[in-house]
């Protein structure tokens, strides 16, 4: 495990945190997953707030990795695969723009990485990218119940017809690569 001083961050949204958390806890490198909040204006959001779809803020995970192990670029190679950034403000289901498609950066290098990993991105998808590219100007971490969900709750229905799916897809494409 790298120390924490060396670990670099990815705060990252595509759709429910869960569903994104829940792939992330699969990958090489990646040291901690925080559920939260980001994108917004309401200084001090909460699920019940975020849900209205009214503060502004989007549901994301913070991703600490270990850079020697995986690289923000290969981070960003696999959100483009976990979620739709083409449909805006929905992912499945789970509709409004808590659920948007967002990368919020925490470097100029980290925004140059993100604007060129879309651009390569765009050709695997029929319609075009609708994932925003901003600045992180402050991370909310979410309630404690919400962290590490889909590990703590795999029998909840959620969790069985909307993230496990994902997860398998997901698995089954990194063990054909």
């Amino acid at each position: 495990m790298a120390e924490q001083n060396k670990l670099e961050y990815a705060t990252l949204g595509g759709g429910c945190f869960w569903c994104v958390e829940a792939i992330y806890q699969l990958v090489d490198g990646v040291e901690s997953i925080v559920s939260g909040y980001a994108g917004g204006q309401d200084p001090s959001p909460n699920y019940r707030s975020v849900c209205t779809g009214l503060t502004g803020h989007a549901e994301v995970i913070r991703i600490g990795f270990d850079p020697s192990k995986i690289s923000y670029k290969n981070i960003l190679e696999i959100f483009w695969e976990a979620h739709d950034p083409t449909t805006r403000n929905r992912q499945g289901n789970d509709e409004g723009p808590q659920y948007r498609s967002i990368i919020l950066y925490e470097s100029p290098e980290q925004k140059e990485v993100a604007e060129s990993s879309r651009t390569e991105a765009g050709p695997k998808f029929a319609s075009p990218i609708v994932t925003e590219i901003v600045p992180l100007e402050k991370f909310f971490p979410g309630e404690n119940y919400h962290q590490n969900y889909y590990r703590l709750n795999s029998d909840q229905p959620y969790c069985h017809y909307v993230i496990r799916p994902k997860i398998e897809k997901f698995l089954k494409k990194k063990t054909s690569a």
